[in-house]
């Protein structure tokens, strides 16, 4: 197929791109600007007779020994086709479209493939109709495609079911990136898609590696409101499922509303959640409007997510207002809000009126989420208050609940300072019984701790687990290994240390070649002390 002279597009969606292409696509083949050529067509006998023709079903052999001394010229066969653009006529136009393209001395423009496409998509020869697009797709830059297609629309009195198909197509091409593009310029030129066509989209993102898109994909769909059915909830609770996240929203919902709700509302919770969470707050209240209209999200659930939006806001007197105006509509206090409130006081690091909530949500027999727990745990270790922020976190785990990484890593690093990296250890060993895994920052901190306290097997059993676990050392491991090896006069061990974290292009501190040198020194070994000088100042030279 050789369609039309390949376009650069530097800006897809620019609103001049019709004008650009305009030239080289439509205006050769638009109706009216071959006025004077077309009239003389329309009289001419030719195009009566090949319809004819085409109609009696007339096979390709017959049709050239007939046609074979006329030149079809691309007006001609726009012409011809469009006499054949109802349904009744679609094959006849597919027939009529290949056996010109076999027998014109020139092959079909892209124009022309605009035409056919919209007969097919008319006639709901959805299989023909898809051939031509991806065809078309596969040659010519996405956007060109879907200009030419609106632009050719009105000629053939087509139908809406064409941007669909030709969505659905992208889809199977995988032009994921392009999708909110594409419905924008469907959309400005006030065509609409399907449930369908969203639902075959949101699919193929969730099912790739940007799952991610999937909510900006659906936040699009219910703003121009296409709403969704239980397809694009089965879809969007798979693409929860994926990202780990629908226990979390599961919890949300029930301690929100106090038992279990539709699948549908988790997912619209989730969506308007992560806008707010995003500081998109003006846009997610909106939506949330519009969800409330149509019965897609409870009301005590938007209630406290208006909460959220005032403490994401700053505004904690506002958002105080907005619950007790809950209260007095009826609805009862819940984890969600009691949440969005402790961890606004955490973050100014008022620390004791987190703690109060935190009592009050006890009382009522309100179990927290993990996050609460996170909170409390994260903002107790970074002032100080150890005791308290180890009793948050038993709290937590005798509720089968683990902290994450960030909130017990401040912890770890409190208790490490405080030289109690035995104590964190053995809270370690606890939650990782219970399936908790560390990072790298967890055994850092812990690996510090040991070393120095002077308890280098506690920390060299720790740097064992981490390869165990295929958890890469980073330097500050190293250097706190070699340093503590030293200061124990086990040398070889420190040596063998420092060659495998230059193997690994880690680069050691200066106090760890400094105690090094110190530590051969000190042993009589001239040789090696001067040979890491010389191996230190070969780096520094390279650096520089």
């Amino acid at each position: 197929m050789n369609l039309s002279p390949r376009i650069i597009l530097f800006a897809p969606l620019a609103s001049n791109l019709l004008t650009i292409t305009y030239h080289l696509f439509i205006q050769p083949h638009k109706t009216t600007h071959y006025s004077t050529h077309s009239l003389q067509t329309l009289q001419n006998p030719i195009i009566t007779n090949i319809c004819n023709s085409l109609r009696k079903g007339e096979n390709w052999e017959t049709l050239t020994k007939k046609f074979k001394s006329f030149h079809f010229t691309t007006p001609i066969i726009q012409e011809i086709l469009l006499h054949l653009k109802e349904p009744n006529d679609a094959k006849n136009a597919l027939n009529f479209f290949h056996w010109s393209a076999k027998n014109s001395n020139t092959r079909h423009g892209f124009f022309i493939y605009c035409i056919i496409i919209h007969i097919l998509a008319k006639s709901k020869l959805v299989r023909h109709a898809n051939a031509l697009i991806e065809s078309a797709l596969r040659t010519e830059n996405v956007f060109v495609v879907l200009d030419s297609l609106i632009g050719s629309y009105k000629l053939v009195d087509s139908c809406p079911f064409v941007f669909d198909l030709f969505v659905q197509c992208c889809a199977k091409l995988r032009m994921i990136d392009k999708f909110l593009d594409i419905c924008n310029l469907l959309e400005e030129n006030g065509f609409m898609l399907s449930v369908i066509s969203y639902n075959t989209m949101l699919h193929v993102v969730q099912k790739s590696e940007k799952t991610c898109m999937v909510w900006g994909l659906y936040e699009y769909m219910i703003e121009k409101r296409i709403y969704p059915n239980e397809m694009t909830t089965r879809i969007m609770i798979s693409a929860l499922c994926k990202e780990g996240r629908l226990q979390r929203f599961l919890d949300v919902v029930e301690k929100s509303h106090g038992k279990r709700s539709r699948p549908g509302v988790v997912v619209n919770t989730c969506l308007i959640y992560g806008m707010i969470e995003e500081g998109r707050i003006e846009d997610g209240l909106r939506l949330m409007k519009r969800m409330l209209q149509k019965n897609m999200i409870l009301n005590n659930i938007s209630c406290s997510l208006v909460v959220l939006a005032k403490v994401k806001t700053r505004d904690l007197e506002s958002a105080w207002g907005v619950y007790d105006e809950m209260l007095r509509r009826g609805f009862e206090g819940n984890a969600l809000v009691y949440d969005s409130f402790i961890g606004a006081y955490c973050e100014e690091k008022l620390i004791d009126e987190a703690i109060k909530l935190m009592d009050e949500m006890e009382c009522l027999n309100m179990k927290p989420f993990g996050q609460t727990f996170d909170h409390l745990i994260k903002v107790c270790s970074e002032v100080g208050r150890l005791e308290e922020s180890l009793k948050f976190c038993d709290t937590m785990i005798g509720n089968g609940v683990l902290p994450s990484c960030l909130s017990f890593n401040k912890l770890v690093s409190k208790l490490c300072e405080n030289g109690n990296a035995k104590s964190a250890d053995q809270l370690l060993t606890r939650i990782m019984d219970k399936g908790f895994v560390p990072d790298q920052s967890i055994y850092t901190n812990l690996i510090t701790g040991y070393a120095n306290v002077g308890d280098v097997e506690g920390a060299l059993k720790l740097y064992y687990e981490m390869q165990y676990r295929s958890i890469s050392p980073n330097a500050s491991i190293f250097d706190s290994l070699i340093i503590a090896l030293c200061q124990r006069g086990r040398l070889k061990e420190a040596d063998e240390f420092l060659s495998v974290m230059i193997s690994q292009s880690l680069t050691p501190s200066t106090h760890v070649y400094k105690k090094l040198i110190a530590s051969h020194l000190e042993k009589g070994d001239e040789t090696r002390a001067r040979q890491l000088y010389r191996q230190r100042r070969t780096e520094i030279d390279d650096i520089q």
